[in-house]
């Protein structure tokens, strides 16, 4: 019976699939919940993942095509100037109104959200923030986070990972992107575009595994044209700290070691 429960359905987790799980359960007439332990709603893609990355990648095209001379080959002559809080103000108000949208459509659907890291007591019962509900339905959409990667300390501020390298106050001189998917080619060409030295090192022998062999080959030369360098078949063991700099210890079939690297980005991927 219902009054054995605070909800019909409890969704744990506020990203893409537990927002449309919980909005859905709602307007088909069921009392629902949303559990979400970040102090906005929308997960890792909404908050630090596809969309402010996207604003990103946006913003530092426009930076790129003023700088490289792409613009005044159309006849539009301007010298440009970085002001990245600038900048990183645009892609926190492109977070912040779509994070408002699904705050909204939870008020309107009747949506409790339930702010605080939930932890299951029961089959089914949950304690969020101190207080314990119970719901005849939950549902785990809790999405991913960053894979650790053994003998690399993230530090977020010479080592950083996805969420860190989209707030680097300053442009850095070097940037070395350990990891070649997605995520890291992504926030490394931002980067390269506005400016610093990117070197991808990725422990396969080519970059954006599990895709399509045409295409990751496709891909590696458009990066190169844009000037990040890469060191495939190469495996990170190790970071070491040398003042405000870091060192990376890289060994594989392929031996290199960088130094003076003014950052690093840890984009190995995330896990479930």
């Amino acid at each position: 019976m219902m009054a054995d429960y605070d909800y019909d359905v409890l969704v744990i987790g506020a990203g893409p699939g537990g927002y449309v799980a919980a909005i859905r359960a709602a307007q088909l007439g069921l009392k629902t919940a949303c559990a979400e332990a970040r102090e906005t709603l929308g997960g890792t893609c909404l908050n630090v993942g596809c969309i402010p990355s996207k604003a990103m990648l946006h913003a530092s095209e426009y930076f790129d095509a003023a700088a490289n001379g792409a613009m005044a080959k159309m006849g539009i002559k301007v010298t440009p100037e970085l002001d990245l809080d600038a900048m990183h103000g645009q892609r926190r108000d492109a977070v912040k109104q779509l994070t408002g949208g699904i705050e909204y459509l939870f008020k309107k659907n009747k949506v409790t959200w339930l702010k605080g890291h939930a932890r299951f007591t029961g089959k089914d019962s949950v304690e969020v923030a101190g207080q314990t509900v119970r719901a005849k339905n939950i549902v785990i959409a809790t999405g991913s986070s960053v894979t650790p990667l053994p003998g690399v300390t993230v530090d977020q501020t010479v080592v950083v990972d996805s969420t860190g390298a989209l707030e680097l106050p300053k442009v850095p001189e070097h940037m070395v992107v350990i990891g070649g998917g997605v995520i890291g080619l992504e926030l490394g060409s931002v980067w390269r575009r506005l400016g610093a030295k990117v070197t991808v090192v990725e422990y396969l022998d080519q970059i954006l595994p599990g895709f399509d062999g045409d295409v990751r080959k496709e891909a590696q030369k458009i990066f190169k044209k844009q000037g990040m360098e890469f060191k495939l078949s190469t495996k990170v063991t190790g970071v070491t700290v040398a003042g405000d700099n870091r060192d990376s210890d890289r060994r594989a079939r392929r031996r290199w070691r960088g130094r003076d690297d003014h950052c690093r980005c840890r984009a190995a991927g995330d896990r479930s």
